[in-house]
Order: structure tokens, then C-alpha cells, then sequence
């Protein structure tokens, strides 16, 4: 389950590796640069759906919902995955 620490650490490494500065991800997602900071260093606790959609946008990300898995993968469900992505 991703929390917002991590989707933080996500949109922080997308951010450099597009090579922007938080002051232009700020203008690109149309929010303010502390929110950008305070957001990639974990001072932000909450964030409207909306700012974080633009966000993640704003850095090529988005938001997808699936269905709850609480169990963890068996090596049999990790080994179709696998073999749905070769090529």
C-alpha cells in the first residue's frame, strides 16, 4: 500500500529526473513551492487529491485504484505476474 511518504519519494525522483526544480514543478502543478518541500521532506501531512493529481501529473505520474489485497503474493501469483510481462 503506497502512503503519501512514498508517493513524496516517488514524486521527489521523478522531479530530478526530469530535472526540474521544485520552484518549476510548483508552477508546472499550479501549488506553491513549500507545499513541493514541505511535501518531499514528510512536513505535510495532508494533501487535497486534487493538488496531488496535478502534482503527479506534472512529473508524468498517476493515480491508480485497485482492489484491496491484504495477503501477501504467493510464489505461484508472483511467477504469473512475471510471465504476463515478458515480451
Amino acid at each position: 500500500m503506497a502512503d503519501l511518504e512514498e508517493m513524496a519519494r516517488t514524486i521527489a525522483s521523478h522531479r530530478r529526473q526530469l530535472r526540474l526544480t521544485q520552484d518549476a514543478l510548483a508552477r508546472k502543478a499550479g501549488v506553491s513551492r513549500p507545499l513541493i518541500a514541505k511535501l518531499e521532506t514528510g512536513r505535510y501531512p495532508e494533501v487535497g487529491i486534487k493538488k496531488l493529481l496535478r502534482i503527479l501529473h506534472a512529473v508524468g505520474l498517476d493515480l491508480r485504484i485497485t482492489t484491496l489485497n491484504l495477503k501477501r503474493p504467493t510464489l505461484e501469483d508472483l511467477a504469473a505476474e512475471d510471465e504476463g510481462h515478458e515480451t
